[in-house]
């Protein structure tokens, strides 16, 4: 058994833990309400413009809409890596690597297939396993639409001059603190409304549909991406949080295993000196 100051040690360094950890979950809290009204907000603007988009791109014509509907052979694959630039959150980025990974060794295994990650974490793997041909990282430093839409602008101009057949986004989508569904998404080409949805919508289009559905994909495909950043942005504040709220009970638990093996040390080690007191005791009154 340890000895009673090896025990105290061990209790004043889990304490010191669990100080950080609940610190950091209470941070982790208060930016995931932010982080949370933000894509919930977001989320049916982003849905009805990438609706109305699938339901126009089975009708385009024309430079307007077929660059970005262009479904030819897919020989050279761009996969987006969407991470975070921190750890400390449970398995939010292994997922991310992990199913990026995946892709290039099964779904697109024998193609060219390169990265393009947008978080620390991503690339610091990525950029090892495979060719990370941009890394975004600095987006998190400000998130705004403005700025995304730089990437995404990037993406597409890539995709029209034939650089890629197809561009995935991999991300964690999310559904509340607990849970982050990882998410492969196709951002080009342009996927189709299939079936009986593919002519349901019947649109006026005005000045022309041309013009309309040149405005249209360009801020629908920048919107996918940002969709696409906010929900992994809200998904690793809510993947730390529960992190963080779990490594805390952990350590409570730990601190009073330690707290309990101290005592009974501590019990044991008082008996024996009275035991010894008591002994020389019998053997000075002899």
């Amino acid at each position: 058994m340890a000895n009673l100051k090896e025990i105290r040690s061990r209790i004043s360094t889990v304490s010191s833990t669990m100080q950080i950890t609940s610190a950091m979950k209470m941070v982790s809290a208060a930016k995931l309400k932010k982080a949370q009204d933000a894509i919930t907000a977001m989320r049916p603007y982003a849905n009805k413009l990438t609706e109305l988009l699938q339901n126009l791109s089975a009708s385009l014509d024309g430079d307007a809409g077929s660059k970005y509907a262009d479904n030819r052979e897919v020989n050279k694959v761009l996969i987006v890596s969407i991470t975070s630039n921190r750890g400390l959150c449970g398995a939010f980025n292994s997922n991310i690597i992990k199913q990026s990974l995946s892709l290039t060794g099964d779904t697109y295994l024998g193609k060219q297939v390169d990265y393009l990650t947008i978080g620390k974490k991503g690339n610091d793997i990525l950029s090892k396993k495979g060719n990370v041909v941009e890394n975004h990282s600095e987006i998190y430093d400000s998130l705004t639409f403005d700025n995304v839409a730089e990437i995404a602008e990037n993406l597409m101009a890539k995709f029209t001059e034939g650089a890629y057949d197809r561009i995935d986004l991999v991300y964690n989508k999310f559904k509340n603190a607990a849970t982050q569904i990882v998410m492969t998404e196709q951002f080009l080409p342009i996927v189709p409304t299939e079936g009986d949805n593919q002519g349901s919508a019947d649109y006026i289009f005005e000045p022309s549909k041309e013009e309309i559905v040149e405005q249209l994909i360009p801020k629908s495909l920048k919107t996918q991406l940002f969709k696409a950043i906010r929900d992994s942005f809200a998904s690793e504040h809510g993947a730390r949080m529960t992190a963080m709220h779990k490594a805390t009970d952990n350590a409570g638990e730990l601190k009073a295993q330690l707290t309990l093996t101290y005592n009974k040390a501590r019990q044991a080690a008082i008996t024996n000196e009275i035991l010894e007191i008591v002994g020389g005791a019998e053997a000075l009154s002899n």
